[in-house]
């Protein structure tokens, strides 16, 4: 409750606007024959906002776990969250949609994810209007509406709402952030990057990273620089205008980057397992308040390790994942942290309400059994922790875990321990673990610090509408000639106002890729759907799967704050009447078909993206092509042909596809020409010409094909010289889906990560002669030779 010397949150509302843009104001001047005979009054500017509008801060940290935080009772120091809880008040039954397109999608438009057409990862996207990848322009963003408002925009970090087949530097530009209503962005398009070389832009325009890793780079600390700059240039320029800042920092998504120092913080303090770790989490989140003291601590799941069941010379490695993990994790607060340090510096922070969201879904469990190379799960290929331990070893053991070595993720347990005290994680929107984020909002000039959490059930729709009326704004109607979509969201202001205020959200439904469930004043029906995100491989039947096959599970969740107890049995009129109501929302949303997410990574692998070509024309100097939007050149049979002159002895990068966690590459290490096949660190496959190339014009032609044509299996592939045959191999596995998220093609240099070894130490190892033209071309399939 606000005090005396608070106001109320909620802002005196302005005459309601239906159609953005405003118009432009009439000119006060009145133009005669002459200027003498004129007359020269200008209007003042229009001012669309009150006097003391706020600025807007909303921080969204990445797969984040509630259990995490030492703010709710966990083992990773959180400075940043620690002060805000201290200094404004905290959600414990605020919701997230469990995965992370949709809920940045739900975040800024105020819909819901299949509304807005992000049912799942923009990588994923299909034809069904739920699941296109693209947020429509009936449903503006938060930012374009306050842009029109007279605020001013900006946005950091991970985006993830643009289609990836629209992310290379020819755009389109519409669906990038600032075709979404932010007058600046500075971050990476993709659903992860390597934290020490990412892909990254500047507005429209591709850019890379200001320094290495050898000299001291890390994506956090340089979306907070350069956030810091773009505030104190706001400060210094525009200082009339209020700001609305999206700071969204890939951290804790994997790969999990973080220095060596930060990692050691947290050396041995899991050394007794995630088991041990979630019973002391769940105390912990007691003994801080954040949840009930009769909360119940639900069981590991059936096909999660057991901590004893690890074996004794693998714990070492489980542990550091975790330390790493729990480094990078403080290691991103505390950049937010200096961001919300330098609003204050310049005086701006008593009017700034901050939206601090620990999570864009639950911890997640794709790191599966632990990992080097996170992209293996994705890829499907088999391995053992043993393959990992030995790969380790050649990068300098355990330490190497959170390098640019390694793309590293911790065991899916881990990911369980942090979603404490729930069943599920990210992937599952049957489960709170998967779906219920810790939200903590301050704002000096109106909120009064309270340490007893709100505890009505809100969702991430549910930001955008607080934000209108704390402003005093009204949702339009028409926003560049565009009619609106209604917003699903409702405001939050009243429990701001009034800490025990009855919850004002009295139905909300999730889904992500089958797995759903329904919200209804205190109950929540739950279905798992049909993969687990542990699980490996492609669930036996998932291509044949319905949701009518699903069981579903009754929770009273009024009296049963972690799902602990299914009443499906007791109530099966509730359950039938909560099934039918999420019938309803699904259909209403534009949720179905339900599991479409599904529709491209489990049933028609073939249509995942890829780019309509079958032959491209390089030069020489192509770079930071998205992988997503390259020749696939480790999974389709191809020919790639360089025209280039060599020095004497040449050295550098011919191209590269893929980072440092798996990729392929072509170079020259004095003269020697050698293609590289890295398979996710865990298997490397060299193939060198026996002679140094000569110095003068050639043409270089790497062809690869398929010894057995099956996704993952063994290629050929062959070295040309000016025609002749130089050098030639098997790679035994190959990967089927892709080797980076984030990473690059590249032409004549290595940028973002090192494929090889070879040059890891001389990045971007740029070639020392000249390319002049690079062609690439598919093999026709065999029916058509």
């Amino acid at each position: 409750m606000t005090d005396a010397t608070h106001e109320s949150v909620i802002g005196t509302p302005l005459p309601p606007t239906t159609h953005l843009p405003f118009a432009p104001p009439p000119s006060g001047s009145v133009a005669g024959r002459t200027m003498q005979e004129s007359t020269y009054s200008p209007n003042p500017p229009p001012r669309h906002l009150p006097q003391d509008a706020p600025n807007v801060l909303v921080v969204l940290i990445d797969d984040a776990g509630p259990a995490l935080p030492s703010t709710f009772g966990g083992a990773v120091s959180t400075p940043t969250l620690d002060r805000l809880r201290a200094g404004g008040i905290g959600y414990n039954r605020f919701h997230t949609t469990a995965m992370c397109s949709p809920t940045r999608a739900s975040l800024l438009t105020g819909r819901n994810h299949h509304r807005v057409g992000n049912g799942q990862i923009a990588e994923l996207a299909n034809d069904w209007d739920g699941y296109s990848g693209h947020i429509p322009k009936s449903s503006a963003t938060v930012a374009e509406v306050l842009r029109n408002y007279g605020y001013s925009t900006g946005a950091w970090g991970k985006w993830h709402n643009t289609p990836a087949e629209e992310t290379t530097k020819a755009g389109p530009f519409d669906g990038w952030p600032t075709g979404y209503g932010f007058e600046y962005f500075y971050g990476f398009l993709a659903g992860e990057a390597s934290q020490y070389e990412p892909n990254l832009v500047r507005n429209t325009t591709s850019v890379l990273p200001p320094k290495t890793p050898e000299e001291g780079y890390h994506l956090s600390e340089d979306i907070a620089d350069d956030a810091i700059e773009w505030l104190r240039d706001h400060h210094a320029l525009a200082a009339d205008k209020p700001f609305f800042m999206y700071w969204a920092t890939g951290a804790i998504h994997g790969p999990h980057h973080i220095m060596k120092e930060w990692a050691d913080k947290y050396a041995g303090r899991f050394d007794d397992g995630w088991d041990a770790y979630r019973e002391r989490a769940h105390q912990g989140a007691k003994d801080a308040g954040w949840i009930p003291a009769d909360a119940e601590l639900t069981p590991r799941p059936e096909g999660l390790a057991a901590w004893e069941d690890i074996p004794d010379h693998q714990k070492p490695f489980q542990r550091r994942l975790m330390e790493v993990c729990a480094g990078f994790a403080e290691h991103a607060d505390v950049q937010a942290g200096r961001v919300v340090d330098e609003i204050e510096r310049l005086g701006l922070l008593e009017n700034t309400i901050v939206f601090y969201i620990w999570g864009d879904n639950g911890s997640s469990g794709e790191g599966q059994d632990g990992t080097i190379s996170e992209l293996l799960a994705q890829n499907q290929i088999p391995s053992t922790i043993d393959q990992h331990l030995a790969a380790l070893e050649e990068l300098g053991g355990l330490d190497a875990l959170g390098t640019p070595a390694t793309d590293n993720m911790y065991h899916a347990a881990w990911a369980w321990a942090g979603s404490t005290p729930y069943q599920g994680m990210k992937l599952l929107a049957s489960h709170l673990g998967g779906t219920r984020n810790p939200m903590v909002v301050q704002w000096p000039a109106r909120i009064s610090p309270e340490r007893e959490p709100r505890t009505q059930f809100h969702h991430v729709i549910d930001v955008v509408p607080t934000i209108y009326e704390i402003v005093g704004i009204s949702h339009p109607e028409m926003v560049n000639g565009i009619p609106q979509d209604p917003i699903d969201g409702i405001s939050m202001a009243y429990s701001i106002d009034e800490a025990d205020a009855a919850g004002r959200r009295r139905t909300q439904y999730f889904e992500i890729m089958g797995s759903r469930s329904i919200y209804a004043d205190g109950w929540m029906a739950s279905a798992l759907g049909p993969r687990l995100p542990w699980a490996k491989g492609a669930p036996p039947g998932i291509r044949t799967w319905t949701p009518d096959e699903d069981r579903w599970e009754l929770y009273h969740l009024d009296e049963d704050w972690s799902q602990a107890r299914d009443l499906a049995d007791e109530h099966p009129e509730k359950l039938a009447e909560l099934k039918e109501l999420f019938a309803i929302e699904a259909a209403r949303n534009e949720a179905l078909p339900i599991g479409g997410g599904l529709w491209v990574v489990a049933l028609h692998p073939e249509l995942r993206i890829t780019p309509p070509y079958s032959e491209w024309e390089m030069g020489g100097d192509t770079v930071r092509v998205p992988e997503f939007c390259a020749p696939a050149l480790g999974n389709r049979p191809n020919a790639v042909s360089i025209s280039l002159s060599a020095p004497e002895r040449a050295n550098g990068v011919l191209y590269k596809l893929g980072g440092a966690g798996g990729g392929l590459t072509l170079y020259l290490v004095d003269g020697v020409l050698t293609y590289e096949y890295n398979l996710f660190l865990i298997q490397r496959t060299m193939i060198a010409a026996p002679e140094p190339l000569a110095a003068g014009a050639h043409e270089v032609t790497v062809r690869t094909a398929y010894v057995e044509p099956k996704p993952g299996g063994p290629l050929s592939v062959s070295l040309e010289v000016d025609g002749s045959e130089v050098a030639s191999g098997v790679v035994p596995v190959s990967a089927p889906l892709l080797f980076s998220a984030n990473d690059c093609l590249d032409i004549g240099r290595a940028y973002g990560g090192a494929v090889s070894r070879a040059y890891a130490d001389r990045m971007p190892f740029a070639f020392d002669g000249r390319i002049e033209r690079v062609h690439v071309a598919y093999a026709p399939p065999p029916d058509e030779t």
